[in-house]
């Protein structure tokens, strides 16, 4: 496996300069895919610019000085990505990955927004070993590689395609979101990607092609696949995902 990557293939929306020079960071394997992250490197040096030098970024990297979810991250490949809260806490300073129309997007937030996060459920386990186990458990794969387990009572709300509200530190579920026409979603992925509008009707295929939703934004209708779509509120967001 390479352990660099050439600086032609990387996205637009790390802000590398790409002619400077051959090579650059390649996220490491993690919660996110390749090419829907960010490594904590290329933020601090080429996004946020708290450093212009990469050895100088790494160091404070290395130093746990840099925190995803409000954990450190020592790991200067370690790839943050959507949703994720990445925080300096000696700048007081804290940021949400978003998606926008030119990609992932670093947004200005405040302390008490970084202690929250926004995941999308994508699956949905039965952990019961045994039939006798008194204990059974239902485990939520979420989109960022997080599992949450939750008991069998009140297990029935949570369905793939929901989104829930959680504290990162301790995985405590605090506000769940259907996905249900009338929802609030953000498309992330796709030609639209960055586009936010109210599910209006969820059209069901029966063949192989994948379901599809009426996406209204501003009154404009468009059709987007299902799994593109992340439910972010009711009426209005329940976080920020935009620039103040």
């Amino acid at each position: 496996m390479k352990k660099h990557m050439k600086r032609l293939r990387i996205p637009a929306f790390w802000r590398m300069p790409k002619k400077s020079a051959k090579f650059g960071t390649k996220p490491r394997p993690g919660p996110h895919k390749k090419f829907e992250s960010i490594p904590l490197l290329v933020i601090v040096r080429d996004i946020l610019g708290v450093s212009d030098k990469g050895k100088e970024a790494k160091s404070i990297i290395r130093m746990g000085e840099v925190h995803v979810d409000g954990k450190p991250r020592k790991d200067h490949k370690y790839p943050a990505g959507l949703m994720d809260a990445v925080s300096i806490p000696k700048m007081d300073a804290n940021y949400r990955i978003v998606p926008t129309y030119k990609g992932l997007k670093l947004i200005e937030i405040n302390a008490k927004e970084a202690k929250k996060k926004i995941c999308k459920i994508e699956g949905k386990v039965s952990m019961r070993k045994k039939k006798s186990d008194t204990s059974p458990k239902f485990q939520l794969n979420l989109h960022d590689g997080r599992n949450i387990l939750i008991p069998v009572a009140g297990s029935e709300k949570y369905t793939v395609g929901d989104s829930i509200i959680i504290n990162p530190v301790g995985n405590k579920i605090l506000d769940h979101l259907e996905f249900e026409e009338g929802a609030l979603a953000i498309v992330v992925k796709g030609k639209n990607i960055g586009l936010v509008g109210n599910i209006e009707k969820i059209i069901v295929t029966k063949t192989k092609e994948p379901t599809k939703l009426v996406f209204d934004v501003d009154g404009e209708k468009i059709e987007v696949i299902k799994d593109y779509v992340f439910v972010i509120g009711r009426d209005k967001p329940l976080m920020n995902l935009t620039e103040e």
